[in-house]
């Protein structure tokens, strides 16, 4: 008996679950289409690319907003419970409220490894396509950097054409074996630099061991020291390595060492793994306080005041989550406690309120 209850209450959250990511993913499908069809608006492209685009982008954020929606997932199905009497009827068979909130949990936990291993390498893959298919069709040079197994890419336009830079490694300050390729508009390659090295922190970057390929006036010349202008800085280059959503849990994993052989800092691969571990421990979090807040009270006619209080304290949540990665990132606390302080602050408080709920 015990095996069919669990079944049906795992059962019906997991329905409860689909449907408001359903619903997240209608209401990101629409917002963002709006932003991409505004992107598109002076390109001659179809209505199925700025679609492809938000379909290719939407699950990634989903996966980062899910512990918030799986806890207003967790409000409406223990609001449910207790609304037509399944809470109640539960208790008959010797179900707790702990118990039946720590079933659920539990569940959720378990959803979070599902999520690492099976979701994200498809969201990494989507939101991977995204980024090389907005590039494509982009006028804004903030979208024309990519990182991958080769290492830097860059592309520059200017009125003469247009520049592709490649560097193999970067290593603090310095981005080594370099080749740059420039374009005139007929995309016809008219001159190419390589340099062993380069200095990036400032407009001009400083390039040691420099051969120059003058393509176009059929000259060579080999210099110790040369100034590249680029805006492409090492802050700019730095903002697109902090973000790692191309890349899978697995991947991260699998390929560590050769991300930090390309220029990825040891800290922030170390920061995003604590990320994805620590998934699976803030959904079971999230399903004890949705409890903590929905179970509390007998009366139904409370039910709105508690979809109200839910969705005010996703934002706390969300904002908190935010300033611990911040204050994290400024040296305040370490990046890693910075990961897991919203957690260890709402294992505290579920901690104290399971005890109370279970008594009611």
């Amino acid at each position: 008996m015990n095996k069919i209850i669990n079944q049906y209450l795992i059962i019906n959250f997991l329905k409860v679950i689909i449907n408001t990511v359903l619903i997240f993913f209608s209401l990101g499908i629409i917002l963002n289409l709006l932003e991409e069809i505004e992107f598109f608006i002076n390109l001659d492209q179809s209505f199925t690319l700025p679609l492809i685009l938000s379909l290719s982008l939407v699950p990634t954020l989903i996966t980062d907003l899910l512990p918030f929606v799986i806890f207003l997932s967790s409000m409406f199905y223990f609001l449910s419970l207790k609304s037509n009497k399944d809470l109640l009827s539960v208790k008959i068979f010797g179900y707790s409220n702990a118990k039946v909130v720590l079933i659920m949990a539990f569940f959720a936990f378990i959803f979070g490894f599902f999520v690492l291993f099976a979701v994200n390498p498809i969201t990494s893959t989507l939101i991977k396509y995204y980024e090389v298919e907005k590039s494509r069709h982009s006028l804004d040079v903030d979208h024309l950097i990519s990182i991958n197994k080769n290492g830097v890419w860059i592309k520059e336009n200017d009125n003469s054409g247009y520049k592709i830079i490649n560097g193999k490694t970067l290593d603090n300050q310095i981005l080594k074996e370099i080749s740059i390729y420039f374009f005139d508009t007929n995309h016809n390659v008219v001159k190419r630099i390589e340099s062993e090295s380069a200095i990036i922190t400032k407009n001009p970057w400083i390039m040691k061991n420099v051969f120059i390929y003058d393509i176009k006036n059929n000259k060579n010349y080999n210099l110790n020291s040369y100034n590249f202008y680029t805006d492409k800085v090492l802050d700019k280059i730095n903002s697109l390595y902090k973000n790692l959503n191309t890349i899978s849990f697995l991947n991260l994993v699998k390929n560590y060492d050769q991300l930090k052989k390309i220029g990825y800092s040891k800290t922030i691969l170390n920061e995003q793994i604590h990320k994805f571990i620590s998934l699976p421990f803030f959904l079971f979090l999230m399903v004890v306080l949705a409890s903590i807040f929905s179970i509390g009270s007998k009366d139904n006619k409370q039910n709105y005041y508690y979809i109200l209080l839910s969705i005010l304290v996703s934002v706390v949540i969300f904002y908190f989550k935010d300033l611990s990665i911040a204050l994290g990132e400024t040296g305040k606390i370490g990046l890693i406690l910075s990961v897991w302080m919203p957690i260890i602050v709402i294992g505290l408080f579920c901690l104290i309120g399971v005890i109370q709920i279970n008594e009611k």
